[in-house]
């Protein structure tokens, strides 16, 4: 997975509230918590491997230890679309391990971004300003900040328990639910029983105002790249807002200055 693509949801909230006249995007929320989803997540009354069987073979299935340890940066770019409000922009990534990223979207002309430092999170757009995260949020933005993901998934969520076999939009998947650090509700994680690798999420999204929301994620067309493997398509739902993100180019390994992760100057 593309981690900071991972948690581009909150800038995704940003333009929704931003672009005042335009309708609101719908969507289905995690099967628990709307019927509609129900009927494209079903679980089936089988034998799973272990929440550790799954995640190994994940990591392999992306290119194993060794060939994400080689990987020290990436720089991606592409388009992002917005099927229902008719808008499309621009996306580019930042990432360098452990932990560090950055996120900016152009969407109409407006620039909405995010980053995290290492230890400072932040978030930048025209409705609000410059806002630095505290709290669920910030370890939220770390989380979703960790350039080795699939290393470790199991450092990010300390309890995990594979909950069954599930088919997601016609494809069968394992299903993990992984707890964070504190506790509180788990995100689920959905791997796809043919190939192995992470193909749904639902994730806790907590806003600004103290709220939480599900977000559900969708990763395909994998390619690989100097030997590991990431999604070039992320398609991310809410409530607010449905968007799909296409990366068209990556580049890794590439230098980068420290301070572009850094939270900007108040203007």
């Amino acid at each position: 997975m593309n981690s900071s693509v991972n948690r581009v949801a909150r800038i995704f909230c940003a333009f929704a509230a931003s672009s005042f006249g335009l309708a609101s995007v719908a969507f289905s929320q995690a099967a628990s918590s709307n019927p509609s989803a129900a009927s494209s997540v079903a679980t089936a009354a089988v034998a799973v491997p272990s929440a550790d069987q799954i995640l190994d073979r994940y990591l392999e299935a992306t290119g194993g230890r060794a060939a994400w340890e080689k990987i020290h940066s990436r720089v991606s770019t592409g388009t992002v679309e917005i099927p229902e409000m008719k808008m499309s922009g621009t996306a580019e990534m930042w990432e360098e391990a452990p932990d560090r990223a950055l996120v900016k979207m152009v969407i109409s002309g407006s620039v909405f971004l995010e980053g995290f430092d290492g230890t400072s999170a932040w978030s930048s757009d025209p409705k609000d300003g410059l806002h630095e995260q505290k709290g669920l949020q910030l370890a939220e933005t770390r989380r979703g900040s960790d350039f080795r993901f699939p290393v470790d998934f199991r450092e990010l969520y300390p309890k995990v328990v594979a909950s069954g076999e599930r088919t997601v939009t016609g494809r069968s998947t394992y299903v993990i639910e992984a707890t964070p650090p504190g506790g509180g509700e788990p995100d689920r994680a959905f791997f796809d029983t043919q190939t192995g690798l992470l193909v749904h999420m639902v994730t806790q999204h907590h806003n600004d105002d103290g709220s939480v929301e599900p977000f559900e994620e969708d990763f395909g067309d994998y390619r690989a790249v100097d030997g590991v493997k990431i999604p070039f398509m992320i398609r991310q739902s809410s409530s607010q807002v449905d968007f799909t993100i296409r990366i068209d180019e990556v580049h890794q390994n590439v230098a980068m200055d420290d301070t572009r992760f850094s939270k900007p100057l108040a203007q």
